[in-house]
């Protein structure tokens, strides 16, 4: 190749190039309203955008991988925790953790109501962004072994040897109910430990059959459940029907807890989560 001839291909592959570039960003705009879900940004999330940076937030938080990584990472929060809680925590961060014993050093803002609620609904907006994945690899919340990203599907109950997610699975609805308990979104974990005295955004389920049936056999009981299984689904479909008295799990009378898994999950998913639960007394 003489000297023309390559400053010929050097101004044509840079043409092509940029012609390229050009494309791709052109084709990136056009997709923006749909990744970014436009078509949801309501005054109340662009009020809740401005009090994000209005208190510095991400001093401390990342979104979508931007952001100090003092504290976890808020990319999808609110699909992890749910607006409920997000709300209740931001009046007073104090009342969920013991900052002495937990680290926990999240301040009181003291941010009106109306704040709150618009920065949640901010939070809300982010979470359903389509950021491919992105963080690959966020900071989550405490407990939380398994994000939205990447959870598999839920394990359907086989009826058929030829349908069996495994041989183990398809016989045993304990084991069932522990793959429902990851997978579910927001994951059961994320807000559960399985661990004695260990408390996150719920109590520990550590022995929760136990303290089921001693529930169920207390006059202070308000549900509708007859038994231990009966008392779990009702948790899981109906987190309102029974308030636990002690803790910081619910607000007037509401539980924290989502109480969009009745919808979320089929009825026989529930009851394989329920026989899962059970076995911890």
């Amino acid at each position: 190749m003489n000297k023309r001839q390559a400053r010929l291909f050097a101004l044509g592959s840079t043409l092509v190039a940029a012609v390229v570039f050009v494309g791709l960003t052109f084709d990136s705009h056009r997709q923006f309203p749909k990744l970014t879900n436009a078509a949801a940004i309501t005054p109340a999330v662009s009020h809740g955008k401005d009090v994000w940076h209005k208190n510095n937030c991400i001093n401390c938080h990342t979104l979508f991988g931007e952001g100090a990584y003092y504290a976890p990472d808020l990319t999808k929060i609110a699909q992890l925790r749910g607006a409920p809680y997000l709300q209740a925590y931001l009046r007073d961060p104090s009342k969920f953790y013991d900052e002495q014993r937990h680290r926990r050093l999240m301040p009181k803002q003291d941010m009106s109501e109306v704040e709150i609620i618009d920065l949640v609904a901010f939070l809300d907006w982010v979470s359903k962004v389509d950021n491919n994945g992105w963080p690959p690899r966020p900071l989550l919340v405490t407990g939380a072994s398994i994000g939205t990203e990447g959870a598999q599907p839920f394990a359907k109950a086989a009826t058929t040897p030829s349908e069996s997610v495994s041989d183990t699975a398809d016989k045993d609805p304990i084991a069932l109910g522990a793959i429902v308990f990851r997978t579910a979104s927001p994951a059961c974990g994320a807000c559960h430990s399985l661990q004695p005295d260990v408390t996150m955004v719920g109590p520990s389920l550590a022995g929760v059959a136990s303290r089921a049936q001693q529930t169920l056999a207390s006059g202070d009981y308000k549900g509708q459940a007859k038994d231990v299984e009966g008392y779990l689904v009702e948790s899981v479909t109906s987190p309102s029907a029974h308030i636990t008295a002690g803790g910081t799990y619910s607000t007037d009378g509401v539980s924290l807890m989502p109480a969009t898994f009745a919808k979320d999950l089929t009825p026989e998913q529930v009851r394989q989560l329920a026989v899962y639960l059970a076995t911890f007394k």
